[in-house]
């Protein structure tokens, strides 16, 4: 199943490379083109290519938890300093022109504009019903897309053609987008597919979709929607296709493509898909030996103290997480290769900046390493982890909170995640107890921004960071863009 999948996703990494200008139906004219489904499969691949730089370059992940209280990368004298851009993010002093602000833009309009060349070169024949569930499903991608443009920047140019479009679009209103992305995905919803593919656009990644859209309604377009979004999360609930795992480690092991947690991944290989590489960007240098590595890791983002204490010692989430002294693969003692001391992970980072005034010890030491997704034994710069973009205990955990902002109790869904997590019950959650336990729960899997801005919480200071503005709840339109379009911030 996984070689199936991998070939999958190769086939969309070939076709990554293919410019918007490019002719993607060869030497065919278009009013022939697709002449067969397999013609037709292969076109409708490349609109999946954008999430190939979801976790790296693109921008996406970076900007999702390197902004909020969860993870921080400090700079380790010499190391990770990289301009001053991850200060940037965690301080939330980010520009136009800062990386991960500028790529994102750039990967999501990427995914919209691929969807929009492929609906247009298959429009003349949207009659026929194999034909309309292909475009339909593109429709519901190109909604995700977008989905994130105004998670992100909030008010965005909504285009839908590629061949008609306006060479330099105006931004249109975040709510106005919202609806029309929410209108577009509950038009496709007969059209998809009822199954349990992990890897392409069927009714569980819309009703997810959905139930996000809605969830986060009132910062999207001023009106509250906890209705729509619980009953979205219950078509989900009640398709009987999801289950949590019996341990919370289970849905992020290496060979994790048939967990039946995962409702939508980004797949992954250490050979053939790469671009995974957030174990090198945690790992100390000398946990190559920890884990048999064949590469060197980097040394760099860790878990925030304050975030890090957040879990009890029994909470078995907390095995996320590397501290204290670490040992080789055969269970020996390691000392840092620099220092010639023990290397002993510590919680406590004792600057986000740390010049030569820190200790090597607490330069090259400090803060928990994230292991949440397994770094199996002779692990190389790129894991074959897959990725969820959508997992079942965030569709629980968001059913109890659309059910407590309307009032009713949501503590037997909040109560499954924790009970897996070896913890008790809790009675009569609100608010902050889910909030808490989602940031346990979804940590590292770039839920948490978007999180904090729905509870108010995303200007609070934290660790190294002081009182923001409400303005960083989006970010800017890159310069690069409004160098290009001189219109679109009109």
């Amino acid at each position: 199943m996984k070689n199936k999948i991998i070939i999958f996703w190769v086939i969309i990494s070939l076709f990554s490379c293919t410019k918007l200008e490019d002719k993607l139906y060869d030497n065919l004219p278009p009013d022939h083109y697709p002449e067969n489904d397999l013609q037709a499969s292969l076109l409708e691949l490349e609109a999946y290519a954008a999430f190939s730089n979801f976790l790296d370059w693109g921008g996406w992940y970076f900007a999702q938890e390197v902004t909020t209280d969860e993870v921080t990368v400090p700079t380790r004298l010499t190391d990770w300093d990289d301009g001053g851009k991850w200060r940037e993010l965690h301080q939330h002093t980010w520009t136009n022109r800062t990386e991960a602000v500028s790529a994102m833009w750039g990967t999501f309009y990427w995914g919209v504009g691929v969807c929009n060349k492929i609906i247009d070169d298959m429009s003349q024949n949207a009659e026929e019903p194999a034909v309309k569930a292909r475009i339909m499903k593109l429709k519901t991608l190109r909604s995700y897309y977008y989905y994130l443009l105004i998670d992100n920047y909030g008010d965005v140019p909504y285009v839908t053609s590629y061949y008609t479009a306006e060479q330099n679009p105006h931004k249109e209103a975040r709510a106005s987008v919202f609806q029309k992305i929410v209108n577009e995905i509950q038009a496709a919803l007969p059209y998809l597919k009822d199954n349990t593919s992990k890897t392409q656009i069927n009714k569980s990644f819309a009703y997810a979709t959905l139930a996000k859209l809605y969830l986060n309604a009132e910062v999207y377009a001023g009106v509250s929607r906890w209705d729509s979004a619980e009953m979205y999360c219950d078509s989900i609930i009640e398709s009987g296709h999801f289950a949590l795992e019996s341990d919370p480690l289970q849905p992020f092991v290496t060979e994790n493509e048939n967990s039946p947690e995962n409702i939508f991944v980004i797949p992954n290989d250490e050979d053939n898909y790469k671009g995974f590489n957030l174990h090198m960007r945690t790992l100390h240098y000398d946990s190559k030996k920890t884990f048999d590595m064949t590469v060197q890791p980097w040394n760099g983002f860790c878990a925030i103290e304050d975030f890090y204490n957040l879990y009890a010692d029994n909470d078995l989430r907390k095995n996320y997480f590397l501290v204290g002294q670490q040992y080789d693969s055969g269970g020996e003692p390691i000392n840092d290769a620099t220092t010639e001391t023990p290397l002993i992970f510590s919680p406590h980072i004792p600057a986000l900046f740390m010049d030569g005034t820190y200790t090597p010890e607490e330069i090259r030491m400090s803060g928990a390493r994230v292991v949440k997704f397994e770094v199996k034994l002779g692990a190389k710069a790129d894991l074959s982890n897959d990725f969820p973009i959508y997992r079942y205990a965030d569709i629980l955990l968001m059913k109890a909170e659309a059910m407590i902002r309307q009032g009713k109790n949501g503590d037997d869904y909040v109560n499954m995640i924790r009970n897996r997590a070896g913890l008790e019950d809790w009675n009569n959650v609100d608010l902050d107890m889910l909030l808490e336990e989602r940031g346990r729960e979804l940590f590292w899997e770039a839920h948490r921004r978007q999180d904090l801005i729905r509870f108010g919480r995303f200007n609070d200071a934290w660790w190294e960071k002081e009182v923001s503005s409400p303005d960083r709840n989006t970010f800017p339109i890159p310069q690069w863009v409004l160098d290009s379009n001189p219109d679109i911030d009109g």
